[in-house]
């Protein structure tokens, strides 16, 4: 994968390495069985037209896909060096990236390997602004769908951002880009998340005045139908704020009710939907088993965010997902892992003390609910309050209390010392 710049060391004239290199596309093409093109004949009075002779080269350099696995990466780099000595490299490297995510026929098993090594090159030889890159990325991205091998891509995604600014791209082809990266991760194992993550990407660079556009709107019903199908996906905000998205609300209704039924409704509404759409979910290649899975989660979320004591029997839980009772801590459980709700289950008490919960809209209803809570809140710190200033001021009376006994026993010693005194000098008085 892309990494620091590389060096192509190869010795010889333009003219000897295109001639080596036509001798050895002929003897791979011999071995194949084809002997109607000889690429060196044509060649030869071409050797001072460099980019005459790489047209020749490249287009022929399909067959290498059948090069013996040892020259496989040498030869390739061969080309590569050729090409770079055109006054316009980039009108021959698409081709040749092109021809790299082909399959490597000499070697099914190595051959994405191979390829991905000489692609690497490619790319790292090339200047950072240089959008060529894009074509050479794109193509890195085939050879890794092809192998399954995502996880060769994920370190690098982290420069993507950098990438594109650099290249320049536009939205179309960022577009492009994204939809590629999202298609190598639907085709890994446990990559779901990411490939929703790359559909919204691309679905954010469609233009506003497009939103209704037939490619939009496929995009749109894909990104979707990801969101739903995905176990681990609660939050369907992102797509909700789309343009796209909000069209679907004339050329798909019935799709998004559904989307409206899950970013904010609960499992009584989603069983409505199924009895008066017969039909839809599985029309669509949708599970309602996972749908029904995720819905009760959602529900569960949604009654812990609504309720005002923060206290939920186990009653109530169980008849809101309609599930069995003694099912009902099973099901909490599973929201906690969630992310949905925190809170801590009383087996003694049947009920649920939820701790933090999460609201799926923040809407009128939610912000009356927050109203709520807030004065009961402030009540009950007002209570508290009171409480605090009446003890201050039961505090403050003992102190005072106490220091007027202090001062009356001070004063009392005082009187009693001036008595002793007076005493004495009587006496003294008398001796005389």
């Amino acid at each position: 994968m892309p990494g620091p710049s590389n060096t192509l060391l190869i010795e010889g004239s333009f003219d000897e390495l295109a001639e080596e290199f036509a001798h050895y596309l002929d003897e791979v093409k011999r071995k194949q069985g084809d002997t109607n093109t000889a690429i060196h004949a044509e060649i030869s009075s071409l050797l001072h037209q460099k980019d005459e002779v790489l047209k020749k080269l490249v287009t022929g350099s399909a067959v290498l896909n059948a090069a013996p696995e040892k020259e496989f990466i040498a030869a390739y780099n061969l080309l590569v060096h050729l090409i770079r000595q055109s006054s316009n490299p980039n009108m021959f490297l698409p081709r040749t990236c092109q021809n790299l995510s082909n399959p490597v026929t000499s070697s099914p098993t190595n051959g994405p390997g191979l390829a991905l090594s000489v692609l690497t090159t490619i790319f790292n030889i090339l200047p950072q602004d240089n959008d060529v890159r894009y074509h050479v990325f794109l193509a890195i991205l085939r050879v890794i769908r092809s192998s399954g091998s995502f996880e060769l891509l994920r370190p690098q995604l982290k420069n993507l951002d950098t990438w594109i600014t650099q290249w320049e791209t536009d939205e179309e082809d960022q577009r492009k880009l994204y939809l590629s990266i999202a298609e190598v991760a639907e085709e890994a194992s446990g990559e779901e998340e990411q490939s929703y993550l790359y559909l919204l990407r691309a679905l954010r660079t469609i233009p506003s005045d497009e939103a209704s556009s037939q490619e939009a709107r496929q995009l749109s019903v894909r990104a979707l139908k990801s969101a739903l199908s995905y176990p681990t996906h609660f939050d369907f905000q992102d797509l909700t704020s789309l343009d796209s998205i909000q069209a679907l609300r004339k050329s798909d209704p019935i799709l998004f009710e559904l989307l409206d039924i899950f970013n904010a409704q609960v499992l009584d509404d989603y069983n409505d939907f199924k009895d008066e759409h017969d039909d839809f979910i599985s029309e669509q290649s949708l599970s309602d088993e996972t749908l029904t899975r995720k819905m009760r989660l959602l529900t569960l979320a949604s009654l812990a965010a609504s309720t005002q004591s923060r206290s939920l029997p186990y009653q109530h839980i169980s008849r809101a997902l309609q599930i069995p009772s003694e099912d009902t801590e099973i099901w909490v459980i599973d929201t906690i892992r969630a992310g949905l709700v925190e809170g801590k289950l009383s087996q003694l008490n049947q009920t649920f003390l939820v701790h933090r919960s999460t609201y799926r809209v923040f809407g009128e209803k939610q912000w009356t609910e927050v109203q709520g809570r807030l004065e009961t809140w402030r009540a009950s710190l007002e209570g508290v309050l009171g409480v605090i200033r009446g003890e201050r001021e039961k505090m403050q009376r003992e102190k005072e209390r106490e220091l007027r006994e202090v001062e009356g026993r001070v004063n009392g010693a005082q009187g009693m010392g001036a008595g002793r005194g007076r005493r004495e000098i009587d006496v003294g008085g008398l001796v005389d």
